[in-house]
């Protein structure tokens, strides 16, 4: 193998200056592209304001949905009242006033009882993530985190005021306001004039499968096993195992049945509006190819009918069903069934416009029909790659479904939206969108196996 040298290489460019001038050409080319790619994106991160949008982004409550998908928080509230506390909980929270997670110390007055969905308290003291302590009487409240103390007294309904300098992890816009704690993941606390509010985060999902009104509730796995498998009835109506079933089936907070029936409500609408389209596109796909149907009129009519309905969007199609029917999964397979004909029709023509002609000069030469010209010489060689395109949008088409049920259209999409504008039910979010990740798993490996076991067949012939 000869090297050349530079002199050589010097020589040669001058006998042939065209071609060593084409290259410099090329090079030139290829950095005038890269240098007007980079330009665009920097004028479209200025046009965007793509820098300041991510400097006022609010990326700490950001930080808080995403650890909300997988934990939970239990919120205890504990009012200054004259001379005593009071303990309550949110209204669909697990605990209540005669029952109390075990990292609350509650010291109760002698006599005292329980009147509405308050407990009367003298003193209440929370454990937080074992470091962290809040000790909590009427008019007092020190907390103690990483070595820090925070002392503040209370006149209940008046004002509030902090001894000392407020430690890092506390926040006071202005002296007399309610101070913010943040214990990290663990949780947090406000201090204000009237009352207290305590957060305390743990992994998981609270009463994912019994909520707090089910028998089998705070039981662990081998006590509700050892239940379910007794002959002793929790309710004379039904068995164990069938009342363990439906308290998980009707979870009043994860509301597991609904989930499942709107669930099964999206694939059915994903599956409905493609089969129907499907059927609606297939002959209709006939009289737009061009090489089937000789007539120019017809043809331009049906593909300017598949233009006009796939050019709206499902996502207006589905608004204008939902005005039309109403919320409910008939909007949301017909906003499919629209949008799907237009697609499927102009994919299906263009299919049947590049087939092999000579299968249909072999059926007219024996005399067929044209029916059968169709059937025979035109169906076998388009049917496969007409049905796999059909399977892929099915599988496509459920990922669809649960965005235009967020508009009303029905399914797991609007019980998903209704999750997420309570702004407090992340973890349901979590729930249904794994749900959700789970079925376009499984129809996915589904629809890929048809299409690949259909064009294998296809090439085998």
């Amino acid at each position: 193998m000869t090297t050349l040298s530079l002199t050589d290489i010097q020589a040669i460019s001058e006998r042939h200056p065209d071609v060593f001038a084409s290259s410099w050409r090329k090079r030139l080319t290829g950095w005038a592209v890269g240098a007007g790619f980079v330009a665009y994106l920097a004028f479209a991160w200025w046009f965007f304001a793509v820098g300041a949008v991510m400097a006022g982004g609010n990326w700490g409550i950001a930080g808080t949905y995403l650890a909300d998908w997988v934990s939970y928080e239990i919120r205890p509230q504990v009012a200054f009242k004259d001379g005593h506390l009071e303990v309550s909980y949110p209204r669909f929270s697990s605990y209540r006033p005669d029952r109390h997670p075990d990292w609350l110390d509650i010291t109760q007055p002698a006599g005292a009882t329980i009147a509405g969905n308050k407990a009367p308290a003298d003193r209440v003291v929370a454990y937080i993530g074992g470091t962290t302590q809040i000790d909590i009487a009427a008019q007092r409240v020190v907390v103690s985190h990483g070595g820090q103390t925070l002392d503040v007294t209370i006149v209940p309904r008046q004002s509030i005021s902090v001894a000392g300098a407020l430690p890092i992890w506390a926040t006071q816009k202005a002296p007399g306001e309610k101070i913010l704690a943040d214990f990290g993941f663990a949780g947090g606390l406000q201090i204000d004039e009237e009352d207290v509010k305590i957060r305390h985060r743990f992994f998981g999902w609270e009463n994912f499968f019994f909520d707090a009104n089910s028998p089998f509730w705070g039981m662990s796995t081998s006590e509700v096993v050892s239940l379910m498998t007794s002959d002793q009835r929790l309710d004379p109506k039904m068995s164990n195992a069938a009342l363990a079933w439906d308290n998980i089936v009707n979870n009043s907070e994860w509301q597991h049945g609904d989930v499942w029936l709107k669930l099964m409500q999206t694939i059915v609408m994903a599956f409905v509006g493609t089969l129907f389209a499907s059927v609606l596109a297939f002959p209709l796909a006939f009289l737009a190819a061009r090489n089937i149907t000789q007539n120019r009129l017809v043809n331009q009519v049906t593909k300017r009918f598949f233009d006009f309905l796939r050019s709206v969007d499902m996502l207006i199609w589905a608004l204008f069903f939902t005005r039309a029917f109403g919320p409910g999964p008939i909007a949301g397979i017909s906003a499919i069934f629209f949008t799907d004909t237009g697609t499927f029709g102009k994919l299906y023509s263009e299919a049947l416009e590049n087939i092999d002609d000579k299968q249909r000069e072999g059926m007219r030469s024996v005399g067929a029909s044209p029916a059968s010209v169709q059937r025979y010489g035109v169906v076998p060689q388009v049917l496969p790659v007409l049905i796999s395109q059909s399977l892929y949008f099915w599988e496509s088409n459920t990922r669809s479904a649960t965005i235009i049920g967020a508009v009303g259209a029905g399914g797991i999409g609007l019980k998903l939206w209704e999750a997420m504008r309570t702004n407090s039910d992340w973890e349901n979010v979590a729930y249904m969108v794994l749900l959700i990740l789970i079925v376009v798993f499984v129809f996915d490996n589904i629809s890929t196996a048809l299409r690949q076991r259909l064009i294998g067949g296809k090439a085998s012939h």
